[in-house]
């Protein structure tokens, strides 16, 4: 069969595509047919096509792009004819779901929403991030109305959207890839690059304010009250950068930002540290949690989003603040 997955940066950045990538075996296996199409992608695969749609370089006109890009109709005819030989069309995200659900009104073609949820705007602390979410989950809506079927990562995530739409649905949790994460990968030389001592935290995401990470250092420096030797791991892309001036501000030498980090290399990080942590506020899945644990070490995170479905050792907090993710982080910890 001909598939199109539709994903706005077909990128090792982004979470949504890591679970594309990851399912392209699975699609070659069933002699399926695959073309990615997408803005732009930095992910080399020789199981699937890749179409680029193209769009600005700039990250700022890239936003603006993406989230008005109903005005380029020149682009989503062309991209829409191009779908036509494909008899299923899966759109991961707003606003190849536009494409999309042009597709499915043209030409009939089976049109399934793979939703990976969109955070709460009231978790942003800017005016201008709150409207932009908000418009995003605005378009989102209306562009997922006449889709075929809804595919979710998680119970959550499903239970959210059933309070909207009453269409078939069905869950299929993120897979990770247990040739890379397993109990027996060794983080040596991530310690001894890195100069690490028990304990070791690790956190793995977007540096982004809904991911709260400014509330896990506040955390982490009551941990080093107890363990003055701790170091915390803070890896991921800095994709606002105001903010990541504000957390180096109130972090101090035992917090290290090793920032990107390829997927080769993850599992060692892993290994390398004693726990890991979180203090996310919104999670559709989050594959770090899931990662941390098939290499077989705890995770304390709070108790929002899917964590009651990802999280299976370790401690999930219910007050959501820094000092009950230390009390948790350190009852772990001493326990070790």
């Amino acid at each position: 069969m001909k598939i199109a997955i539709l994903t706005p940066t077909f990128s090792k950045f982004s979470g949504i595509d890591r679970l594309i990538e990851n399912k392209l075996p699975d699609y070659k296996k069933n002699g399926d047919e695959v073309t990615i199409f997408c803005f732009d992608a930095d992910i080399e695969t020789n199981l699937a096509n890749i179409e680029k749609i193209g769009m600005p370089k700039s990250p700022f006109w890239q936003r603006i792009y993406r989230l008005f890009f109903f005005f380029h109709r020149k682009k989503i005819k062309q991209t829409v004819e191009k779908l036509k030989p494909f008899k299923h069309i899966i759109a991961h995200q707003y606003p190849m779901t536009i494409i999309a659900s042009k597709a499915r009104k043209k030409y009939k073609t089976k049109y399934t929403y793979h939703d990976a949820g969109i955070a709460y705007p009231r978790l942003f602390s800017k005016f201008s991030e709150r409207l932009y979410l908000r418009l995003f989950s605005f378009f989102t809506k209306r562009s997922i109305k006449n889709a075929d079927e809804f595919i979710f990562i998680s119970n959550f995530l499903r239970q959210e959207m059933k309070k909207t739409y009453g269409k078939p649905t069905s869950i299929e949790y993120v897979k990770i890839d247990t040739k890379r994460f397993h109990k027996d990968v060794k983080g040596t030389d991530v310690k001894k690059q890195l100069n690490l001592e028990f304990p070791t935290l690790l956190y793995v995401g977007r540096i982004s304010p809904h991911k709260n990470v400014h509330t896990l250092i506040e955390a982490f420096n009551l941990v080093l009250n107890h363990f003055p030797n701790a170091k915390l791991l803070i890896i991921g892309k800095p994709t606002f950068k105001k903010y990541i001036k504000k957390l180096k501000k109130i972090a101090d030498d035992n917090v290290i930002f090793p920032g990107f980090v390829a997927d080769e290399a993850l599992p060692e990080y892993y290994a390398a540290s004693d726990l890991y942590v979180t203090a996310s506020l919104w999670e559709g899945f989050d594959i770090p949690c899931v990662e941390a644990q098939a290499i077989g070490k705890e995770v304390v995170c709070f108790d929002i989003g899917s964590h009651q479905e990802v999280v299976k050792e370790g401690i999930l907090v219910k007050e959501l603040n820094h000092t009950a993710l230390a009390s948790a982080i350190l009852k772990v910890l001493k326990k070790e």
